[in-house]
């Protein structure tokens, strides 16, 4: 009878070949899917945003007759109720939850110590949720863009007020509005890394990229330029949100700024998760 020899688990572990960016991607849609609240929730804000353009653009297509002629043969009717604020900040707080939960949940659960185990570079685990996570919301807000810009410009249309997907402004607004989900979700997930406490981090969010706004309007003087360096007054000037702004007389911010700060606001906050992943135990 032949000995075997003794393999250690040392040996087992170093014959593993390391994960594959593309396998930490999988296991992360994995875990995304295997959540209700990933089919659920968006579907859910998806209604609220097609109820409130539709309610938008009704108001408008009452309204119309009673508008003067200059009104009338303004463009952007279509842009501006296709992009309803309230809608839109539902949007927000929903993919920045989702975001946050994304990581938030794996803390609470323990199901992290098993992931850092598994795959001990916990930065490319970082990368690869917030891929899942960004590739996820600019689906939703590609879906949801689409059809409450449609819904609003069939409903103008009978007063000879809608505007085509080709028409001035129509493509920024929309991959604007189709950007703004990711953008929020990868913000919150930022948060979730730096605070690991969902209500915490939930709450954080929700101040930084709704109600901090309100502390700062968007008329021309100071306050106006820390406004234009948050995500919602990016949004309502890519997208047109209260009608064709006009960067001097509005205080809007500028178009290409507004861009800067749809990159920088996920691109700091997965730095921040980055750095506390590589520094801070599970």
């Amino acid at each position: 009878m032949t000995a075997q020899p003794i393999t250690s688990p040392a040996t087992l572990t170093r014959a593993q070949p390391p994960a594959r960016f593309g396998d930490l991607i999988a296991a992360e849609w994995v875990k995304a899917r295997s959540l209700r609240s990933t089919f659920w929730a968006p579907a859910v804000t998806a209604l609220v945003v097609l109820a409130a353009a539709v309610n938008a653009a009704h108001a408008d297509y009452s309204n119309f007759p009673t508008y003067s002629p200059a009104d009338q043969h303004l463009h952007g009717f279509a842009l501006a109720d296709a992009f309803p604020v309230t809608g839109y900040l539902v949007l927000m707080i929903v993919a920045a939850g989702a975001g946050a939960s994304s990581i938030v949940s794996e803390y609470g659960c323990g199901l992290i110590r098993i992931t850092t185990v598994a795959v001990p570079a916990r930065g490319a685990v970082v990368l690869a949720k917030a891929a899942v996570v960004a590739a996820l919301w600019a689906v939703v807000g590609a879906v949801i863009s689409t059809g409450s810009f449609a819904v609003a410009e069939a409903i103008l249309s009978g007063r000879h007020a809608g505007d085509s997907f080709t028409g001035p402004g129509a493509v920024p607004a929309l991959l604007a509005a189709t950007l703004l989900g990711p953008v929020c979700a990868l913000v919150g997930l930022g948060l979730g890394v730096l605070i690991r406490h969902g209500v915490a981090t939930i709450v954080t969010a929700i101040v930084i990229l709704v109600v901090l706004p309100e502390f700062f309007p968007s008329r021309p003087g100071t306050l106006a330029s820390v406004n234009h360096l948050l995500v919602l007054a990016a949004w309502q000037r890519l997208t047109w949100a209260h009608g064709p702004p006009s960067a001097l007389a509005y205080g809007y911010a500028t178009f290409a700024g507004s861009w800067v700060v749809y990159a920088v606001w996920p691109a700091v906050a997965l730095a921040g998760a980055l750095i506390t992943v590589r520094r801070r135990d599970v």
